[in-house]
């Protein structure tokens, strides 16, 4: 089976055919900068990681554009608030948003451009607009027609009688439905020239202009969250092939972070910021929270779904560990385990994934168990190779934080405690359970937790 992803435009399932053989071509919409990063906003940074190392995993050429939208006016009134200047407000977040991105291990984009290095193109494409009879000036506002583009609608499903934009009515202007190219100069603000005047881009605009020209005319993914199908993202459609572009050949939305059944946004006053979140659990930890649902589904947070994760999260850990410290280097190679390439291949089905690698997990744990080192090397490499996938190796670089200090005296300590269960296990065979315990509690009284599992029993640090 190859790639079948959901493609938001056809509604449907589709087969992922690129426009270039071994090679992939994204778009992935990024942050607008007005604020601390929360886990709603990273989401989709990771649900696109995830599918990048999916579509690289073979050797393919993968280039991926992740925009930062650096002007605009939420980000304009944060900074008058806060008596900052714009430019430095956006760029203090922007660093904010690229800390948060490499601290849950996204591998860096291809290119991440800024909408106000992009002016020039930007002008471009509204000269384009208006020569085809697509677009319009009114005293230094340039807009998009809506009617006069018969497919608008057809990615978000929006019927035209009903759309409604959300901007504010303006005399001049042919149709309350007709969105903004670019928005004329107001004083204070800051602007750009162009032939119809000073000021700046319009939302819609920059995300456009940037994506074809890093991209091309025409690409394979564009990508985002739910909520920016409308209008953001059918605004992009129609004024990009309303130019002439083929645009996005398939679309990719990730679905929200939600608190309470609310999603998760400064405006609700909502947010659990990535700074608070790696207070309590660590970087590793929360992107395995994060990416382990589908992308499709809501995550609705708690601090209880959120332990379940960091648990299931150290089962993979625990068994790599062991596997390191009884037979040596486990290498990042083999093969992945069948059903999790199915799963991968059906839409990015990461729930079935994670399932299939902690399947291998549990193999690994029986292969240690049963002194069979060969079958533990061999189920600890497709595990790494799994996990590596979805980002979350606990061998690769960035998360294995074990010194080789540190990993002899765990050696040391896992030959002193396999000994002591080996004990327990036969005092619990001839019955003298209260032996079996005594050595349990010895081992509780050391700060280790003995878990009995179908797998045999599991031993953890307390403080892990």
């Amino acid at each position: 089976m190859s790639l079948h992803i959901y493609d938001t435009a056809s509604r449907s399932m589709r087969e992922f055919h690129p426009q270039v053989n071994g090679t992939a071509s994204i778009y992935v919409c990024g942050a607008t900068v007005q604020g601390i990063p929360h886990i709603g906003h990273v989401r989709s940074g990771l649900n696109f990681d995830v599918l990048r190392r999916w579509l690289a995993r073979d050797g393919a050429d993968v280039t991926l554009i992740r925009n930062v939208t650096d002007i605009d006016d939420k980000i304009l009134t944060k900074a008058a608030e806060h008596n900052r200047p714009w430019w430095e407000w956006a760029y203090t977040h922007e660093r904010a948003f690229e800390d948060a991105y490499d601290a849950l291990g996204c591998l860096p984009p291809s290119y991440a451009p800024r909408a106000t290095g992009h002016v020039t193109q930007m002008v471009e494409l509204m000269q384009r607009l208006i020569d085809k009879g697509h677009a319009y000036d009114v005293d230094g506002d340039v807009y998009f027609d809506v009617r006069s583009f018969p497919e608008y609608g057809a990615l978000s499903g929006q019927k035209l009688d009903s759309v409604e934009q959300g901007e504010t009515a303006v005399r001049g202007k042919r149709d309350a439905r007709d969105f903004t190219l670019w928005k004329a100069a107001k004083p204070g603000e800051p602007s750009w020239p162009t032939p119809w005047g000073n000021g700046r881009p319009g939302w819609h605009l920059e995300c456009s202009a940037m994506a074809t020209t890093y991209l091309g005319s025409t690409f394979d993914i564009h990508g985002g969250g739910l909520d920016l199908i409308f209008p953001h993202h059918e605004n992009e459609q129609a004024q990009s092939r309303a130019a002439g572009d083929g645009f996005a050949n398939y679309w990719m939305h990730n679905y929200w972070v939600t608190l309470s059944g609310e999603k998760m946004a400064k405006s609700l006053g909502n947010t659990v910021s990535i700074p608070a979140m790696l207070n309590k659990v660590r970087a590793q930890e929360l992107r395995y929270y994060l990416v382990s649902p589908h992308y499709r589904s809501h995550i609705e947070y708690s601090e209880g779904a959120l332990a379940e994760a960091v648990t299931a999260y150290g089962r993979i850990e625990s068994f790599l560990r062991r596997v390191v410290e009884r037979v040596g280097r486990v290498e990042l190679r083999g093969d992945m385990c069948p059903d999790f390439v199915v799963a991968m291949d059906n839409d990015l089905n990461t729930p079935q994934a994670v399932a299939a690698l902690h399947n291998k997990v549990r193999q690994g744990n029986t292969a240690l168990a049963d002194g069979d080192h060969d079958a533990a090397r061999e189920a600890a490499e497709c595990v790494r190779r799994m996990a590596d996938i979805l980002g979350v190796d606990p061998l690769s670089p960035k998360w294995n934080d074990v010194s080789s200090a540190d990993l002899g005296m765990r050696q040391a300590l896992t030959t002193l405690v396999d000994r002591l269960l080996v004990e327990r296990l036969e005092a619990r065979k001839s019955r003298d359970f209260a032996r079996a315990d005594a050595l349990r509690d010895q081992l509780l009284d050391a700060g280790i937790a003995v878990e009995d599992t179908p797998d045999g029993p599991q031993w953890t640090l307390k403080d892990d």
